[in-house]
C-alpha cells in the first residue's frame, strides 16, 4: 500500500524525500518496525481472548517426567495468530503486492497457517486428541506445493525478464558456476521442499522460544539473500543467480524478523503463549517457499541446520525403534526421547539452557549459509 502511494505522490507532487520509501532497505526496516508495533499490540488482546475461551495447551503425557512441560497445560495456544498478523499486513504495507514473488509466499504461509489453525482448532477447542488427521495435513501441505510449483514451472514469465532460463533450477554450495536442473522433477521437488520444511519447524516447536528464535535467525540471513538475488550488482559480484523482483521478498522476510521478535517477547520462558500448529506450519512454509523463490534450496540444510536435525533425530528414533522391535522382538531407542531437544531436557539440562545453545548453532549456521557465496 504504502509502496503505491509513496510512487502516486512522486509523479503527482514530487515531494522531497518521498524517492526513499522506494528503496527495498527503507521498507524492509519500516516492515519490520511496523511487524514489531503489531505483535506488542495486537499480542496481549489475542492472548487475553484465549485465556477467556480457554484455548490452552493440552497435558502431553509423552513428556511426563521431562523438565517442567506439565507444568505448562492450559497456556494459551493457536498464537501463531499473532505471527501472522505481524507478518501478512506489514508485508501488504510496505511491499509491491503486484510482485509475484510477495503473491506466492503470502499464499504459502496464510494457506499453511490455515492448514495448521484447523489442526489446533480441531485439537484444542473440539477436544480432538490427535487433531487434523496427518493424511489430511499432508494433502494440505501437497497442494500448496502443487500450487507453489506449478506456477513456477508453468508461467515464469510472471517473475520478470529470464526467469525461463532459471525457472527449474538452483544453486548449488560450494560450486562456482555450477547449478543442478531439477528438470520434470521440479513440482515434486517442491512439494517435499515445502512438506519438509513445515513438518521439521513443527517438530521444533516444543522448548519455549525454541521455534520462533531459530526462525528469526533464519529470516534475517534470508533477508540478505533475497536481496542479493534481486541485486543486479550483487548478483554479479557473488556470481549467483540474479531474479528480477525477488528483492521485495526482503520486504517479507524483515516482517518476519520482526514478527519473531515480537511474538518472543511473549514466547520466551516461560512462555505466556505457545505458536501451536497455526504458527509452526506457517513459518515452516514461509522459509521453504522462500528458499525456493530464490533458488537456494540447498542451502536448506545448512541455513535451517536446527530444523533439519530435530526432525532426523525423529526419522532415526522411529526407525531405529521399528527395527529394532522387528529383529529382537522388542523396540530400542538412541536418544532418550524425540525430537533431540527434549532429549537434552531428560538429560538435566534446563530448556532455556537449551535454547539458547540453539540459538548461538543457528547464528553460527547462518554465517556459514552467507560464507557459500564466496567459499566456492
Amino acid at each position: 500500500m504504502f509502496y503505491f502511494l509513496a510512487n502516486w505522490l512522486k509523479t503527482m507532487f514530487s515531494p522531497p524525500g518521498i524517492g526513499v520509501f522506494q528503496y527495498i532497505t527503507t521498507r524492509a526496516f519500516s516492515a519490520a518496525i511496523t511487524a514489531l508495533v503489531i505483535s506488542w499490540i495486537f499480542g496481549p488482546v489475542i492472548i487475553r481472548i484465549l485465556k477467556k475461551h480457554q484455548i490452552g495447551e493440552q497435558d502431553k503425557l509423552e513428556l511426563t517426567g521431562v523438565g517442567s512441560h506439565h507444568l505448562k497445560a492450559g497456556t494459551p495456544t493457536m498464537g501463531g495468530l499473532i505471527i501472522l498478523l505481524s507478518v501478512i499486513i506489514p508485508t501488504l504495507l510496505w511491499a509491491n503486492i503486484s510482485n509475484w514473488y510477495v503473491i506466492l509466499v503470502l499464499i504459502t504461509t496464510l494457506f499453511l497457517g490455515g492448514v495448521g489453525f484447523l489442526d489446533d482448532y480441531l485439537k484444542v477447542v473440539k477436544k480432538m486428541k490427535k487433531g487434523l488427521i496427518g493424511r489430511y495435513k499432508i494433502v494440505g501441505q501437497v497442494f500448496i506445493g502443487v500450487v507453489l510449483g506449478g506456477v513456477i514451472y508453468f508461467f515464469p514469465e510472471l517473475f520478470g525478464k529470464n526467469f525461463e532460463l532459471y525457472n527449474t533450477i538452483t544453486t548449488v554450495p560450494f560450486a562456482k558456476n555450477l547449478n543442478f536442473d531439477f528438470g520434470i522433477l521440479y513440482i515434486p521437488a517442491v512439494i517435499f521442499i515445502l512438506t519438509a520444511t513445515s513438518n521439521a519447524v513443527n517438530l521444533t516447536d516444543g522448548l519455549d522460544g525454541l521455534a520462533i528464535g531459530t526462525v528469526g535467525i533464519v529470516a534475517l540471513a534470508l533477508a540478505l539473500i533475497c536481496y542479493f538475488s534481486g541485486n543486479m550488482a550483487f548478483a554479479n559480484y557473488l556470481n549467483i543467480v540474479y531474479l528480477s523482483g525477488s528483492g521485495e521478498l526482503t520486504i517479507f522476510c524483515a516482517s518476519l524478523v520482526g514478527a519473531a521478535l515480537g511474538f518472543l517477547w511473549y514466547n520466551a520462558y516461560p512462555a505466556q503463549v505457545f505458536m501451536g500448529d497455526t504458527g509452526s506450519l506457517a513459518l515452516g512454509g514461509a522459509v521453504g517457499a522462500l528458499c525456493i523463490l530464490v533458488k537456494k534450496e540447498f542451502l536448506l540444510p545448512i541455513l535451517g541446520g536446527i530444523f533439519f536435525l530435530e526432525a532426523l533425530s525423529v526419522i532415526i528414533q522411529v526407525g531405529y525403534f521399528k527395527y529394532t522391535k522387528k529383529k529382537y522382538g522388542e523396540g530400542r531407542r538412541i536418544f532418550l526421547i524425540s525430537p533431540v531437544h527434549h532429549h537434552f531436557e531428560k538429560k538435566g539440562i534446563h530448556e532455556a539452557k537449551i535454547v539458547v545453545r540453539y540459538y548461538i548453532i543457528a547464528v553460527i549456521l547462518a554465517i556459514l549459509t552467507i560464507a557459500t557465496f564466496k567459499v566456492r
